[in-house]
């Protein structure tokens, strides 16, 4: 018997985990890097973790056209509204529009997304707006496939008050047991660190140390990201 599969007509998904922890000064988001087609992998470095404004971003998950279109026209909007105004965006407005969005067309779109970020009225905030459009705001919040194998890892883990540093851990953590549990997730783990200076963001590889073993890579000091050596 051969097994045939034309690829063409299999819808493009991020399968996904996505993750998102609030802390005292900002928040911290990570995801993997698989975006797939069925059993194919179509992308294995995808960046799930999409600027909306500099002190905003959203993790998406479910379809990768919907999740991407719906990310280019919220950060259009909120990019007109801060350049009428004159001020940063709120992340609950953000959070609003994409609420607004996957709800007016849920019967349409396949999108799970978190929205986080930091503004000057309440600081670092998560908000989760899973399948069908609801909007909740949440210390601690994940989504996509991988997140039915950690529920329990996340339960178990976090508690309120973590340090920068003891998020970023955590969320690496939680993402890396997704991955190994999830065929539709893999790849890489992508962090960003979203405080009132901007984002900052790490990569760590899929491994025990979350470091490189590929010969030929070089850390990049105090982030657990690898650069290609010349």
């Amino acid at each position: 018997m051969v097994y045939e599969m034309d690829f063409t007509d299999t819808p493009v998904s991020t399968g996904t985990t996505i993750m998102a922890v609030e802390f005292d000064g900002g928040v911290v988001i990570g995801a993997d890097s698989r975006t797939s087609s069925g059993p194919y992998v179509a992308n294995r470095v995808t960046d799930k973790l999409t600027r909306i404004t500099d002190k905003i971003y959203c993790c998406r998950s479910g379809s990768a056209a919907d999740t991407q279109a719906i990310a280019d026209i919220v950060a259009y909007s909120l990019n007109y509204h801060e350049n009428q105004t004159n001020k940063d965006a709120l992340v609950f407005e953000a959070a609003s529009e994409f609420r607004n969005f996957c709800y007016n067309y849920r019967d349409s779109l396949l999108a799970g997304i978190i929205v986080a970020g930091w503004d000057e009225q309440r600081g670092g905030q998560v908000f989760s707006i899973p399948l069908g459009g609801m909007l909740t705001r949440e210390p601690c919040t994940i989504g996509g496939s991988g997140s039915s194998f950690i529920y329990g890892f996340v339960r178990e883990h976090f508690r309120e008050g973590m340090s920068k540093e003891e998020c970023v851990k955590f969320v690496k953590q939680a993402v890396q047991h997704a991955i190994y549990h999830d065929g539709s997730s893999g790849g890489v783990v992508r962090v960003g660190i979203i405080t009132k200076d901007g984002v900052e963001r790490r990569l760590f590889y899929n491994t025990e140390s979350g470091e490189s073993e590929v010969a030929g890579t070089s850390e990049v000091a105090g982030t657990g990201s690898s650069i290609l050596v010349e």
